[in-house]
């Protein structure tokens, strides 16, 4: 992620940034699993990420200001934070999620929870984006009414799960 890009194409700018392996899984984990932390980054992937590779991710996203990263302390662990860019990510993140369910093998309960996202559409993404402002920007939410997004996301996954039991 250094140095300027190859083209001043917009995909291409995208991709420079967003366009390996890694990049994206760390991203959802952060905005879809609150995972904040690196050891909670690394213990909590499905994907089974290995150390070198997620302190370079990350590193690579603080650079890139999808993520900062608080001062910890010595003996502290260090907190990311989404900025901004990377929390309207959510959007690309849900249609990305909803292609792979389509077009590449997957697994039935995370099939159903991409699938979910899509169905939900942009209200609860914005309200997503909206917690998640809050939640790393320190910007207050709107008020609403009903549960919040990341409940309604938790009570879905909670019925995807009960009745996928057996798959």
């Amino acid at each position: 992620m250094t140095g300027g890009p190859r083209s001043g194409c917009p995909i291409n700018a995208a991709v420079e940034v967003l366009g390996d392996r890694w990049t994206l899984l760390v991203l959802r984990d952060v905005i879809l699993g609150d995972r904040r932390h690196f050891r909670q980054l690394q213990s909590q992937s499905e994907e089974g990420i290995a150390s070198n590779i997620l302190a370079d991710r990350l590193r690579s996203l603080v650079e890139a200001g999808l993520l900062t990263r608080d001062d910890a302390g010595r003996g502290q662990r260090a907190t990311y934070s989404l900025t901004e860019s990377a929390i309207q990510l959510v959007p690309i993140i849900v249609h990305l999620g909803a292609w792979g369910s389509r077009h590449r093998p997957t697994s039935p309960v995370l099939r159903a929870g991409a699938e979910f996202m899509e169905a939900a559409g942009p209200e609860l993404w914005d309200d997503l984006m909206a917690e998640l402002r809050e939640r790393h920007l320190g910007i207050p939410r709107p008020a609403t009414t009903g549960p919040t997004a990341t409940e309604r996301l938790a009570a879905a996954y909670e019925t995807i799960v009960a009745t996928h039991q057996n798959d």
